[in-house]
């Protein structure tokens, strides 16, 4: 997207859950845009309301009422913000709209999902843009970024978890593995990242190495990994000890706090180069 922001017009924001619309839209008040929300009943925080935007809550599935919002405020350029709990997937109500989309996919992974969606925007004249594009700082920096960096033996544990990092994430399956002593002892699947990182906890107590990374040829637009306080706060209560993430494809909430956090917690936190 063109760097003359104020010039482009409305741009379209397709809500999900968590912090990042909260983020998004303050950056988009800072850069003076005119934005145009649509935010998913169930998932998005209705807080939303309180930032000044215009809002239009639809149903998971009411793709037919996203292009209508947009196109009668004149979107042309739209972000996918905020994430999608996977399991309200199977309570999914699509539009006919929705229903067409669906219809093209040979599977409902998350990847062939996201880019038909993208494909089907294209088609109506709106693009869609990288979530990232008003806070490019946001990613994880590469480093250590606590004040305890990882044991050898955790880095090992790292090195393995980027590993089999990378085939869960060809096979479209999640974006985090939890490792013990070279071991996998939890990968993500519906659940999501905090329970899975619980359930490495209860199998095989404290000391697991927390590997969070974007999939082999990730599309920035869609699903960027997350990561944040409450991350650490789960990681603290299953007694994990490292969280590697990848750096630059991986957002860093309440950056500040998420590292005060990890190092109050004797947690290393650290960006790595992936190249997935």
């Amino acid at each position: 997207m063109s760097p003359e922001r104020a010039k482009i017009g409305p741009v379209g924001m397709i809500a999900g859950n968590g912090s990042f619309p909260f983020v998004f839209l303050e950056a988009a008040k800072r850069a003076g845009l005119n934005m145009i929300v649509v935010a998913h009943e169930g998932e998005t925080d209705p807080a939303v309301e309180t930032l000044g935007f215009s809002i239009r809550w639809v149903r998971l599935g009411q793709v037919g009422a996203i292009f209508e919002t947009f196109h009668k405020h004149g979107v042309h350029h739209a972000a996918f913000v905020g994430g999608i709990r996977k399991p309200k997937l199977f309570e999914l109500r699509p539009d006919w709209k929705g229903m067409k989309i669906l219809g093209t996919l040979a599977r409902y992974h998350d990847d062939e999902a996201l880019k038909a969606l993208a494909h089907e925007f294209e088609k109506e004249g709106i693009t869609i843009v990288a979530s990232t594009f008003l806070v490019p700082t946001l990613t994880a920096t590469e480093g250590v970024l606590t004040k305890r960096s990882p044991s050898e033996r955790e880095r090992e544990d790292i090195r393995v978890g980027l590993d089999v990092s990378r085939i869960i994430g060809e096979a479209d399956i999640g974006q985090c593995v939890v490792i013990r002593e070279k071991v996998v002892v939890a990968v993500e699947a519906i659940e999501g990242t905090d329970e899975t990182i619980k359930r490495a906890g209860r199998i095989a107590g404290p000391g697991t190495v927390v590997v969070k990374v974007a999939k082999p040829n990730q599309d920035l637009r869609f699903d960027l990994p997350s990561v944040g306080p409450e991350t650490i706060r789960v990681m603290q209560e299953a007694g994990s000890t490292v969280l590697a993430v990848e750096a630059g494809k991986t957002l860093l909430f309440d950056r500040d706090r998420t590292i005060d956090l990890a190092n109050a917690a004797g947690i290393a936190l650290v960006g790595v180069g992936y190249g997935g």
